[in-house]
């Protein structure tokens, strides 16, 4: 009689890799705020609510996306009647369009932590292209990206009607950041 051998066993199949997480943002230790002048005077604002999908590795930055979505209506100067006039057309017209967004169309790394994104900021239905310049840390698993840009508010159509005339509230704002998100690659 023939002995027959046995069948090999299948290989296992090797463990397909985990596709890496995406960054995720930690609102709690976010904050986008705006700052203009009303009659000369610096007036902070803040934005309470937002949300960024990054897709992002920091040693292939070119390679990345970043999406910001900003909730209009949640702009505060800590006033509660200037914070009601916010929301309506003349300034964010939120029931209209209640978001703002920002989507890179490039990142180039400019070396020792620090990024320039190019994108569209679209506010009220307008869109301008804008650059901002990223900077970003790393400790205890938590990346934190900061930077500020200037933009014309007028550009947006924000503060429309009587409130064009720029000697009440000045046509030039300036945006800063600070978005902190887990789960980003190693610098």
């Amino acid at each position: 009689m023939a002995q027959t051998k046995p069948a090999a066993k299948p290989a296992a199949a090797a463990p397909a890799p985990a596709a890496a997480a995406a960054p995720k943002l930690v609102p709690a230790q976010s904050d986008i705020a705006f700052t203009f002048r009303q009659m000369g005077v610096p007036v902070e604002g803040h934005f309470k609510r937002f949300d960024a999908q990054l897709a992002f590795d920091p040693k292939n930055a070119a390679a990345g996306k970043v999406t910001l979505t900003i909730e209009l209506g949640s702009a505060t100067i800590g006033d509660a009647a200037t914070d009601a006039e916010l929301v309506k057309p003349e300034w964010f017209d939120t029931k209209k369009i209640p978001t703002g967004t920002f989507q890179s169309s490039s990142i180039k790394t400019l070396g020792g932590g620090k990024f320039e994104v190019a994108g569209k900021l679209s506010i009220k239905g307008q869109a301008q292209d804008v650059v901002v310049p990223v900077a970003l840390t790393q400790a205890g698993g938590t990346t934190t990206a900061v930077g500020s840009f200037a933009i014309k508010r007028l550009d947006f159509k924000i503060g429309e009607g009587e409130w064009k005339d720029t000697s009440m509230v000045a046509n030039d704002v300036q945006v800063k950041f600070k978005l902190a998100f887990t789960g980003m690659a190693p610098l």
